[in-house]
């Protein structure tokens, strides 16, 4: 199926079927950030420790392939807007807005990564006073982060001045959080977000 954003390019996102990803074992605890996070968020939901969802993105279907009369396959479809983060919720009264991004980049996170939408949206979640930030995980060191919105912007802003395209690892580990990485939840950011936002 063929994706495209509202301006008509084409949508080049993670393609791999969920069928065919390694089943998750205690070493691999979740197939990928995006199902290590779901379940996060539903251990905290069942246990009202937080409400945090995934925002569905609004999707127009625009041409639909019946290969058999019981089956019908969409072929293409455009966002209809233009996405802001992936995921949003109240935790301790507090609005929590945050992406979420992987890389097998071992030594730098790709700020391409991103879209310049989503950067003025954590703008404009900082400076009413929401919680923001990104998760990232360095997928082949199977390490992930918490970088508060205000290191993700910056760096984004030199971006665009002309400076380098990603975030040195050394950065992310001197400003970001690492993530302790469990069972159940399985990626516990909740515990870093209180001591990064709530401690003081």
């Amino acid at each position: 199926m063929t994706l495209k954003y509202p301006s008509g390019k084409e949508y080049r996102g993670n393609k791999t079927s969920i069928a065919h990803l390694p089943a998750a074992d205690y070493a691999n605890r979740g197939m990928t950030l995006e199902d290590d996070l779901n379940a996060t968020n539903e251990y905290y939901r069942e246990r009202s420790i937080a409400v945090i969802h995934k925002k569905p993105t609004p999707v127009q279907i625009v041409r639909v392939d019946y290969p058999k009369r019981s089956a019908a396959v969409i072929t293409e479809a455009y966002f209809r807007q233009a996405s802001t983060t992936d995921y949003n919720g109240v935790y301790r009264g507090k609005y929590i807005d945050f992406e979420a991004k992987e890389t097998r980049n071992k030594t730098a996170f790709p700020l391409k990564n991103f879209h310049a939408h989503q950067i003025r949206h954590m703008e404009q979640v900082v400076a009413h006073g929401g919680i923001c930030f990104a998760i990232l995980r360095f997928s082949l060191l199977n390490e992930t982060y918490l970088l508060d919105a205000s290191h993700l912007i910056a760096w984004w802003n030199e971006q665009e001045a002309g400076g380098r395209k990603s975030i040195p690892k050394q950065e992310i580990e001197r400003h970001g959080h690492s993530i302790p990485l469990g069972y159940q939840p399985r990626i516990d950011y909740i515990s870093v977000v209180d001591n990064v936002y709530f401690s003081g």
